[in-house]
């Protein structure tokens, strides 16, 4: 386990933050590292030519190592929906034929389905929430022969149930089905390898567990998925150069593996040098170790909710480092509002609370939690 590493955020006494599956803090040395980037845009000629294709290539190899890849199947975008849409715009579905969601799924992989269902008169088919908390179980009772896509996160992200995407994954292969995973509830707090899941596609943004800031993402392809279309053509992932007689030499071929599917304006030379600290925390401490230091205090609050006859995810089927609570009363705007007060942040999801510590947060951060509750 990790030693508490609230000396690396800037989180005054009294906040007590719970809402990192909302919105991570920055560390400081990736708060840093964006005002060196604003002072290189302050002063745009200093900033050599290479650099921020030095960052990107940086960021997409630590990325890909915290899930098994190289950086030649890492595609630097700007959001989940980006890496979905991606997916959507190039996996075939026959007409009749099913796409597999879950219910209340982040809406980031949902529109998407919903309209190549409407453009191609598939289905959508919404696996409901099992009341026993396994996903897996459910999921699997609805992928049969006329599935073709099957699109899903490794958690839910209301709660923190969790779903055997390796399981879920060889199934889409016995039936020919594309599978696709939302990560983004997952790299950088918890160990997920491809090799085991071995998705088409899988995205994730980085503002949550990978402690990067907002509008840097990453699609991991597939290398058979390697030759298809990506969302945007521009000179970032096709190239172009100067000729001799001053005109422009414009490129035939993508540049290579998953790097065609890049967004526009990839090289950001605030964003990259701050997703770059971040991944670099989050890879020396470890996704495995960060998982094995989280995973009592859910436990603990986990205890505190069902002492006092709360619902929470059964052990068997949840994540270790957020969790969805359910109290007996309703929880209102007015108390999320008290708790803020309280400085105790959490956010309302569903019909609950989800919490959500990092590494900065203690036992007595939960406790106080939940005496704020009782209190209320």
């Amino acid at each position: 386990m990790l030693a508490n590493q609230k000396h690396l955020f800037d989180i005054p006494d009294p906040v007590n933050y719970l809402a990192c599956a909302a919105n991570a803090p920055l560390l400081t040395a990736v708060r840093d590292a964006g005002r060196r980037g604003l002072d290189r845009k302050y002063h745009p000629w200093t900033i050599p030519n290479e650099q921020a294709t030095e960052e990107s290539e940086m960021a997409r190899k630590l990325f890909g190592q915290l899930i098994g890849v190289t950086a030649d199947d890492v595609a630097i975008v700007p959001s989940t929906a980006y890496g979905v849409a991606t997916a959507a715009q190039n996996l075939p579905v026959g007409k009749g034929r099913n796409i597999v969601i879950l219910q209340d799924q982040f809406p980031s992989n949902v529109y998407a389905w919903h309209r190549l269902a409407a453009e191609t008169d598939a289905n959508v088919v919404v696996v409901p929430r099992p009341t026993d908390w396994d996903w897996t179980s459910a999921v699997l009772a609805h992928l049969d022969a006329e599935t073709d896509i099957v699109s899903l996160p490794p958690c839910h992200w209301i709660d923190g149930s969790r779903l055997d995407l390796a399981v879920i994954g060889a199934r889409c292969r016995q039936l020919g089905a594309a599978f696709v995973i939302d990560a983004t509830q997952a790299v950088g707090a918890m160990p997920l390898d491809v090799k085991d899941l071995q998705p088409d596609y899988m995205t994730c943004s980085g503002y949550k567990w990978l402690l990067c800031p907002y509008s840097i993402s990453f699609l991991y392809v597939a290398p058979h998925r390697q030759k298809d279309q990506p969302l945007e053509i521009h000179g970032q992932n096709k190239g172009f150069g100067s000729l001799p007689d001053g005109g422009i030499d414009y490129f035939d071929d993508y540049m290579t593996a998953a790097r065609r599917f890049d967004m526009g304006e990839r090289n950001n030379f605030i964003n990259l040098p701050m997703a770059v600290a971040g991944l670099q925390q989050v890879s020396a401490w470890h996704p495995a170790e960060i998982q094995e230091t989280l995973t009592p205090l859910i436990e603990q609050a986990a205890a505190e909710a069902v002492n006092r006859g709360w619902a929470v995810p059964d052990g068997n089927h949840r994540v270790g480092h957020f969790i969805g609570i359910i109290p007996a009363f309703a929880v209102t705007d007015e108390i999320i509002a008290a708790l803020t007060d309280r400085k105790i942040f959490v956010t309302r999801r569903g019909s609950g609370i989800r919490v959500a510590p990092h590494l900065f947060s203690t036992a007595a951060d939960i406790e106080q939690l939940f005496q704020a509750l009782d209190d209320l």
